[in-house]
């Protein structure tokens, strides 16, 4: 009997050790050879608690092309050593070239004033799902 509660065991916890994560998102960005890499973005409490943002702005002057994220197996075997309650992850950022980004910008904007109701808002942001739609590109609401 306890042979299989060890087996059990061991199970479980090569099932918990062994979750992979990987997300990629791209925008219509042109991607550049720049990048910022965070091998161990700090998370915690099994990424209830996520990493800090990374900073871009200084490094990604004409925009961002894409974001990855990833728990690799070194992330994920220090996660399953602490328990789950520090879980890093892999984050890397890919800047965009200069001028690609003005794609996603040169179309309409949609203005809302500072001092604009809750119905304003939500009129604005309904036409701006109705623009994007007949686009097929999205559409930028300043508040």
């Amino acid at each position: 009997m306890p042979k299989v509660r060890m087996v059990f065991l061991a199970l479980a916890l090569l099932s918990v050790c062994s979750a992979c994560h990987h997300a990629r998102i791209e925008t219509e960005a042109k991607p550049s050879t720049v990048t910022i890499e965070e091998p161990f973005a700090s998370g915690w409490i099994f990424g209830l608690v996520p990493p800090r943002l990374v900073s871009t702005a200084s490094k990604c002057q004409h925009g961002i092309a894409k974001v990855e994220t990833q728990i690799s197996f070194l992330n994920g075997l220090v996660r399953c050593l602490t328990l789950g309650i520090y879980t890093p992850m892999w984050i890397k950022v890919t800047c965009a070239e200069p001028g690609s980004a003005q794609a996603l910008t040169s179309g309409p904007d949609i203005l809302v004033g500072s001092g604009a109701g809750d119905e304003e808002v939500a009129e604005a942001l309904q036409r701006a799902v109705r623009m994007a739609a007949e686009r097929g590109k999205s559409v930028l609401v300043r508040f």
